[in-house]
C-alpha cells in the first residue's frame, strides 16, 4: 500500500503508472509528473496535474488508484531549510549576531594551471582540405 491518508489532501504526490495494478492508470502523459491531491476515497485519489496543451498549461483532475501515486519528496528539502533557519535566527538573536539564510550560488574556482606529469604539450589543428579531381 501506498500509505494514503486523511493528510493527503493539498499534498504533493508524484504520478507513476504501476504495472501490476491495471485498473486506474494515469495516462501516460501524466507519468512522472507531479501534482496536489485534492480527493481521497477509498481505492482512489483525484489529483490536480499541469498539462500542456499547445502553448498554454491547464490544470487538470484526474483520478488514480492508490497503487500509482507516491508521497513526493519535492519539498522536503524545503522544509528542512525552513526548520534548520528559524534555529539558526533563535542562536542568532541570542548571542546578538546577524546571520544570512538565504542560499548563496556556488562561486567560480579559483584560476590555475594545469600541469601535466613529464607529458608534452600536443597542439591539435584541422587538417586541411585538399580537393581531389
Amino acid at each position: 500500500s501506498s500509505g494514503i491518508n486523511a493528510e493527503w489532501p493539498l499534498r504533493p504526490g508524484d504520478i507513476k503508472g504501476c504495472g501490476t495494478v491495471t485498473k486506474g492508470m494515469p495516462h501516460k502523459v501524466y507519468h512522472g509528473k507531479t501534482g496536489r491531491v485534492y480527493n481521497v476515497t477509498k481505492r482512489a485519489v483525484g489529483v490536480i496535474v499541469n498539462k500542456r496543451v499547445r502553448g498554454s498549461i491547464l490544470a487538470k483532475k484526474i483520478n488514480l488508484r492508490v497503487e500509482h501515486i507516491s508521497h513526493s519528496k519535492c519539498r522536503d528539502d524545503f522544509l528542512n531549510r525552513v526548520v534548520k533557519n528559524e534555529l539558526v535566527k533563535k542562536e542568532a538573536k541570542a548571542s546578538g549576531v546577524f546571520v544570512c539564510t538565504r542560499r548563496a550560488p556556488v562561486n567560480p574556482r579559483s584560476a590555475h594551471t594545469v600541469k601535466g606529469k613529464g607529458i608534452s604539450v600536443e597542439e591539435v589543428c584541422p587538417i586541411r582540405y585538399e580537393f581531389i579531381a
